[in-house]
């Protein structure tokens, strides 16, 4: 039987704070009745829960102000707002070669960024730690923050994860990701560092600020350079027992597709097999290898015939993909995201079309609007989500500053 959790006065304590933040992220000044109505709290409980906040310096009360021009009988109604440079958060996305890293205020606008690319493939894991903290300085300085208002950390990276926060390293290239960046920037910086799969934080950000926006049936399919999915359903995160829920490596044993190369892979690398033959194209303005999958879709889109028989094989090949996604998880909508989504919008269409030759539950397609920062916003809302959860617990390096 699963495990009884009591409702101690001090977790009902934690909880409605975490309420009462999650709304104020969103919402500009609130009255105690607007928190009471959005949370479901008693009016006792959400003056005691605010009044908390405001002397921990989460919240600001602000001046009570008449209504122009008017009069009211009574007392004005007490107003707060999120005091939203209490703290930043962090969001990552450690790819194979690249480190991105933003910086997030509380209310999950972006205050910096910083990206590069690591110096070499070979580099070992204290040298990619020493790498990834770099990046995560230089964006710190670029949002006129400092380590020390760092309140929580998530990192994405391209492997599973389990539900204790651990890189499952069951393969070679999971094993690159097994870094030990969680305990070597808590004795470094301080800093709490959430991993979570890269496809898991898409997921997320994708349901927060993207085309799913609202949707609680999601599967969200990272799709450039390797295949990778995350999983919402009934509006929850779906990790499995060891956090490979959405991995993709069956797609090996699927007529038709065969692996787990995205679209910016293949695009790339079939345009290179034509731009080896004789065949006319207008792919030979660039040279071999050199081809990226953006110059694919234009040259499609001015009728290449080369470039258009690549994306017919790309709709083809995706159909598949999100064919067997749809058959075995039934979502309401499959996102495409990445990188590749600026371009992929022109496919949308013919993978449509061929959807109900590979499932009979086809879904509805879209594609991201957040381009390659899907993942660091999925890791800024799971940062963001952590500092709710816990904010009793954390003690904030900026005071409260008044209205």
């Amino acid at each position: 039987m699963p495990e009884l959790v009591v409702a101690t006065p001090e977790l009902l304590r934690r909880v409605s704070a975490g309420a009462v933040l999650e709304f104020m992220r969103a919402s500009a000044a609130v009255t105690v009745t607007d928190v009471m109505a959005a949370t479901g709290l008693t009016r006792a409980t959400t003056i005691a829960v605010c009044e908390d906040l405001v002397r921990r310096g989460w919240i600001l009360e602000l001046e009570n102000q008449r209504e122009f021009g008017g009069y009211r009988k009574g007392r004005p109604a007490r107003r707060f707002e999120l005091n939203e440079r209490a703290g930043v958060v962090l969001g990552m996305d450690i790819g194979y070669s690249k480190v991105t890293v933003v910086v997030s205020d509380l209310r999950g606008k972006t205050l910096g960024r910083s990206s590069s690319p690591f110096q070499a493939a070979d580099l070992g894991s204290r040298e990619r730690i020493a790498f990834i903290d770099g990046v995560a300085g230089d964006a710190l300085d670029s949002a006129g923050a400092e380590a020390r208002q760092v309140l929580a950390v998530c990192a994405g990276v391209a492997a599973p994860v389990d539900r204790h926060g651990e890189v499952v390293a069951t393969q070679e290239f999971w094993g690159l990701f097994d870094l030990g960046l969680r305990p070597a920037l808590m004795q470094a910086r301080g800093w709490t560092v959430l991993l979570e799969n890269d496809a898991n934080l898409a997921a997320l950000g994708d349901r927060w600020k993207g085309a799913a926006a609202g949707i609680d049936d999601v599967v969200v399919i990272l799709a450039s350079e390797r295949l990778g999915s995350g999983i919402v359903e009934g509006g929850r995160l779906v990790h499995g027992t060891r956090g490979s829920a959405g991995e993709l490596a069956y797609l090996d044993l699927v007529e038709g597709v065969g692996d787990t190369y995205g679209i910016a892979h293949l695009a790339r690398t079939w345009a290179a097999e034509a731009l080896a033959t004789s065949i006319p194209t207008a792919l030979r303005a660039f040279q071999p290898g050199k081809v990226e999958a953006g110059q694919v879709f234009a040259a499609a889109a001015q009728g290449d015939a080369v470039a258009l028989g690549i994306m017919e094989r790309l709709a083809d090949r995706m159909a598949r993909v999100v064919g067997t996604v749809a058959t075995m998880l039934n979502p309401e909508l499959v996102v495409i995201g990445g990188g590749v989504a600026d371009s992929a919008h022109v496919l949308l269409a013919p993978i449509s079309k061929r959807l109900a030759a590979f499932t009979a539950t086809p879904a509805r397609l879209a594609v991201s609007p957040l381009g390659d920062s899907i993942v660091t916003v999925g890791a800024v809302r799971c940062a963001l989500d952590y500092v709710e959860r816990n904010s009793l617990d954390l003690a904030l390096a900026v005071p409260a500053t008044p209205a």
